[in-house]
């Protein structure tokens, strides 16, 4: 009997609603019962392949013949059968029959752990939730600052946040910590609070193109709406620069009204570890444990391969189909819109400013992100993101994670989106030297 498809289950979700605790449980019982694309049968392979290869000293073409075999491919579907049977008979079944005693489960939200899960999920295998229209794959929603879908009339100034990857609206506080949001509540500006939550999986293009829609509906609906500022951190500064691309590009009304960008350790020019693991792989591939990693660490999201150079358009991957291997970087450029306030924040694993710090640090930075990456510079002159230093700033003590929700992070917001009389000054100043700068280039051309 063929495996069953998700259009054959017990129910399929549809709206863009939120997942409920029901949807989960539905959504792992179609990841048990249904096949992940070929990712574990291709995996099993690689394994046998690696094998016969490498410890049993098999040429290529031997080891093809061996695994065409019917004995060897009797064990395989064997194998895989009693995996794939284990799931839909015994697990999934389970996972519904819970959802049958306790129905009201339908109705239940994520608790902030199960809403971790479902985020990491998402991070990780987002595209194919997608694909096989998986309950557990996240719509794009936004909440307010108490957790709750936003709902009811805006106006005045709103403040967007928009989270990295694997993650979720509820990162952005700490059990120590009130977060960012709540620090610019305290100033007092009629602001309001609003928390993106998406399928970090997704191509970061996707979900750029996503965010301008629901941005555009959002000033459709609240015209009371005065001006738009945006905080991303991670991914979520790479999908914000990608709604303002296809905001600008579709003439939308909401990219006119944001005044503020701000990204917290995002990856403009690519995250270290990711280009790292294909660099390992292009210069140690042969060795059998390095291929066997780079097989495991090819099943990722189309999300996770964005982040190898920090691709924000359509055009930087639609043409390009390697998925292993160190890819060259074909990004087109995404300029900074011009009337827009930017800001860039860098975290660095340093304790203290040193000015003579050696490479290996300052590649490292947060220990995802470098500090030229998330400041966006760029030997390439196309790639620059030029910014004022005054709109830059470097963290030292705070990692990747911490960034996004630390005091020291929040203060320096509030000083970047309410500045002093001196700073306003100091700011049109900065903004004189570079037209100027851009005229003397043009007339030395």
């Amino acid at each position: 009997m063929p495996s069953l498809t998700p259009l054959h289950e017990t129910y399929c979700k549809w709206d863009h609603s939120p997942p409920s605790q029901a949807d989960l449980l539905e959504g792992l019982a179609q990841l048990f019962s249904t096949r992940l694309g070929s990712v574990v049968q291709d995996l099993i392979q690689v394994m046998q392949r690696e094998m016969l290869l490498s410890i049993f000293g098999v040429s290529t073409k031997k080891s093809k013949q061996i695994q065409d075999t019917a004995y060897i491919n009797t064990v395989y579907q064997l194998t895989y059968g009693a995996l794939q049977k284990y799931g839909s008979e015994l697990i999934a079944p389970s996972l519904r029959q819970i959802i049958n005693i306790f129905p009201d489960l339908h109705d239940k939200p994520l608790t902030p752990s199960l809403n971790f899960l479902v985020g990491v999920l998402n991070g990780i295998l987002g595209d194919y939730l997608l694909k096989e229209h998986n309950p557990l794959a996240l719509p794009m929603v936004l909440y307010d600052h108490y957790g709750a879908i936003q709902q009811g009339g805006l106006n005045g100034r709103v403040v967007i946040f928009a989270h990295g990857l694997c993650m979720n609206h509820h990162d952005w506080t700490h059990s120590s910590y009130a977060g960012i949001g709540e620090k610019l509540l305290s100033q007092r500006d009629n602001n309001t609070m609003l928390y993106l939550n998406y399928n970090s999986g997704r191509r970061i293009s996707a979900n750029g193109r996503s965010l301008s829609k629901a941005l555009q509906d959002l000033v459709e609906r609240n015209p009371r709406i005065t001006s738009i500022d945006l905080i991303g951190h991670s991914m979520g500064g790479l999908v914000i620069r990608s709604a303002l691309f296809y905001g600008k590009q579709n003439m939308q009304q909401w990219f006119h009204m944001v005044e503020n960008l701000v990204c917290l350790a995002s990856p403009h020019h690519g995250a270290v570890l990711e280009r790292f693991g294909f660099a390992l792989q292009e210069k140690f591939g042969n060795l059998p444990v390095i291929k066997l990693i780079s097989h495991i660490v090819n099943i990722r999201s189309n999300g996770i391969l964005d982040l190898r150079h920090g691709s924000v358009r359509d055009d930087d991957w639609e043409h390009n189909d390697a998925r292993i291997g160190l890819v060259d970087d074909n990004r087109k450029p995404a300029p900074l819109p011009s009337h827009i306030n930017t800001y860039f924040a860098a975290g660095s694993v340093e304790l203290v400013i040193n000015k003579k710090r050696n490479l290996p640090l300052k590649i490292i930075g947060d220990y995802l992100v470098s500090i030229k990456s998330a400041l966006g510079e760029h030997p390439n002159p196309r790639f620059q993101l030029k910014l004022p230093e005054s709109h830059k700033a470097i963290f030292y003590g705070l990692n990747h994670f911490n960034i996004q929700y630390h005091p020291n992070v929040a203060e320096q917001i509030v000083q970047w989106f309410y500045p002093s009389q001196e700073d306003l000054k100091q700011e049109q100043m900065n903004k004189y030297l570079i037209k100027l700068e851009s005229l003397q280039g043009i007339v030395e051309t």
